[in-house]
């Protein structure tokens, strides 16, 4: 018997979200297709809140069950076209079930091009590998240059992380495998590349009795913050500068109080003091590098909420990400 409908032309796991630009000047969701067991929602799009508003998409990347069963493999395509802005958010974080053995991998890849004065937010919810998962991830930014004088380049703003499992279970970073990678790339118009940027976090059980979490040293999450273009240019110069301040051995500790009865401290100093109090007592720690025109913020916490309230709090002192793509944006570290 002859089946009435025509196969699915997309294999399992593939996905596509293209923001296209039509006349005149309109941005507008051109295509969002998806298969088991990746899905996609893109709920009404929001304008921006900066001064020159611009219509912010949003897609949410789900997974049935909430998460990547062994041997599932998930492979999204994302097209920014000039001028449009996206923003990619998750509804929970991306659990990882228990393989049957080491050699079952589950995979994620998802290929980001953006167009000149295209602007990608990505803060999801962390990756959850549960004991004796099995995972790797590769996300890559394609950034085309503007072939025109005046025009800026895209920018992005991507986070990517991961905990230690579920601590309610007695797991503490007791996965078999983790493995992500992010890469940023400048493209040409003949089709060349020139790399900027590549991290690369690899967590291994390697068996010999050092295992993951005696390497992690009491952190119960690990994550790093990418930050690149015109559009995320004050936030990076934000991180830089904080990190910077940061209070170091020998310095003078502003939670302390003045040197001075007199001295008055203005209200950045004490909102930064009480930033590195919270820090302190939370166990969150921190860093931030600028690589060829990107800044990379790594940070860690003993506590998944201590690091998810720190970020939210420095995205959100700061406003760049509000400004330029609403407060939707920031809905997984909330």
């Amino acid at each position: 018997m002859s089946k009435p409908f025509a196969p699915p032309t997309s294999t399992p796991g593939n996905g596509t979200i293209h923001l296209a630009l039509l006349p005149p000047s309109l941005p507008r969701l051109k295509t969002v297709n998806y298969q088991y067991p990746l899905k996609l929602v893109s709920p009404a799009p929001l304008k921006s809140e900066d001064n020159d508003p611009f219509l912010v998409y949003t897609v949410y990347l789900l997974t049935y069950g909430g998460g990547l069963v062994a041997g599932d493999a998930i492979d999204l395509h994302v097209i920014l076209e000039k001028t449009t802005r996206l923003i990619l958010l998750t509804q929970g974080s991306t659990k990882l079930f228990k393989a049957p053995n080491r050699e079952v991998l589950s995979k994620q890849c998802m290929t980001v091009t953006l167009a000149p004065e295209s602007a990608l937010c990505y803060l999801p919810d962390p990756v959850q590998p549960f004991e004796k998962s099995n995972f790797e991830q590769q996300q890559i930014y394609n950034i085309e240059v503007p072939s025109s004088p005046g025009t800026k380049a895209g920018s992005l703003c991507v986070l990517d992380w991961v905990s230690n499992g579920r601590p309610a279970n007695g797991e503490n970073w007791s996965f078999y495998h983790y493995g992500s990678r992010n890469e940023v790339f400048l493209s040409q118009s003949e089709g060349s590349r020139k790399l900027l940027l590549r991290d690369n976090l690899l967590l291994h059980d390697q068996m010999l009795g050092d295992d993951i979490a005696h390497r992690m040293d009491g952190l119960a999450v690990y994550g790093t913050l990418i930050l690149y273009g015109p559009v995320l240019n004050r936030l990076g110069q934000f991180f830089m500068s904080e990190f910077k301040l940061l209070p170091r051995i020998g310095g003078r500790k502003w939670d302390s109080g003045s040197e001075s009865g007199d001295e008055e401290l203005d209200s950045e100093i004490v909102k930064r003091a009480e930033r590195h109090r919270r820090e302190l007592i939370e166990g969150v720690l921190w860093s931030a590098a600028s690589v060829r025109g990107c800044v990379v913020v790594k940070f860690g916490a003993p506590v998944l909420e201590a690091a998810r309230r720190w970020l939210h709090d420095m995205l959100l002192y700061e406003k760049t990400v509000v400004d330029h793509f609403g407060e939707r944006s920031l809905l997984c570290l909330r």
